[in-house]
């Protein structure tokens, strides 16, 4: 085929074929480029995928996400674009003009446990929502490894799961009481498929890996489980989760040795950035040596 007749849906196709992504990476990719196809058509002629295109299915799409969600769908489109140049199979840039969103650094990322727990108690919050949030919480796992989750994954009599971590490699993650109550409840006697699925079936037919065989419901999506925590707790995202589990438990005392071992994280010197102490162990060590306070009694 002429180059100038490659389709988007041919050269997506090649793309996947040629890709050996992780798991999490490849469910991002395809809910990325996918939409470009329902958008567009994969009948339509690669050489007229315009800017103003992938702009449309963008601001459609995650318009009003959050920034990291922008851009993780930037990462997928930057990634076929790279491979449809070096097949020269576009003649101008796709994404010209179309940039990152700047992702702010907030350091009070760390959520009260108090906050925590008033969230988890909301009698309006599913179970659905609040097994998820539990187990990121109690887990202290990364959002998408925990959606990434099948139940035959589970382990539930030793309150652990295996999920695939950066760079694609098997890990465990460890979840306590709070999760092992819920869990089974939500679970409702499914043996196999994702654990969080959609509550109704899906419009459009999804992966076979992404589909509970027994309910024909399909696998939660990140966008979905985002809005609704953002939602329940005013703003705060899926991710303080886990950096408010590492802070509480850096603020408890437990080892770096420990947190490292919690968090996955390879290089102790990007956990650290996750277990700085929350305002209130900073307010509880100023009261605790408050010179003031003793001098007046």
């Amino acid at each position: 085929m002429p180059t100038t007749e490659i389709t988007l849906g041919a050269a997506l196709e090649a793309f996947f074929a040629d890709k050996d992504l992780a798991r999490n990476s490849l469910r991002t990719y395809h809910q990325t480029l996918d939409a470009l196809v329902e958008d567009h058509c994969p009948e339509l002629v690669l050489v007229k995928l315009t800017p103003a295109k992938v702009r449309k299915t963008l601001e459609k799409r995650w318009g009003d996400a959050a920034p990291s969600t922008w851009n993780s769908r930037m990462t997928a489109l930057q990634s076929f674009v790279r491979y449809c140049d070096r097949n020269e199979w576009i003649k101008r840039h796709p994404l010209k003009g179309i940039k990152r969103k700047r992702e702010p650094r907030d350091e009070t990322k760390a959520i009260a446990y108090e906050d925590i727990d008033t969230i988890l108690s909301d009698p309006g919050v599913g179970l659905r929502e609040k097994l998820l949030w539990r187990m990121l919480y109690e887990t202290a796992a990364r959002t998408n490894e925990l959606l990434a989750l099948n139940i035959e994954d589970l382990d539930v009599g030793r309150k652990r799961a295996v999920v695939i971590g950066k760079g694609g490699h098997r890990e465990v993650v460890v979840w306590a009481s709070g999760t092992a109550r819920l869990l089974p409840r939500y679970l409702n006697g499914r043996k196999r498929g994702p654990v969080f699925v959609t509550s109704r079936k899906p419009n459009v037919v999804p992966a076979d890996s992404d589909l509970c065989p027994d309910t024909g419901l399909g696998r939660l999506s990140y966008q979905q489980a985002w809005k609704q925590f953002s939602q329940a707790s005013k703003g705060s995202t899926l991710h303080q989760l886990r950096h408010s589990a590492l802070t509480h438990l850096g603020e408890e005392g437990v080892s770096a040795i420990l947190l490292q071992a919690k968090s996955r994280h390879s290089d102790p010197r990007t956990l650290a950035r996750y277990v700085k102490p929350g305002v209130e162990a900073v307010a509880a060590l100023t009261a605790e040596f408050d010179r003031g306070r003793r001098f007046r009694q």
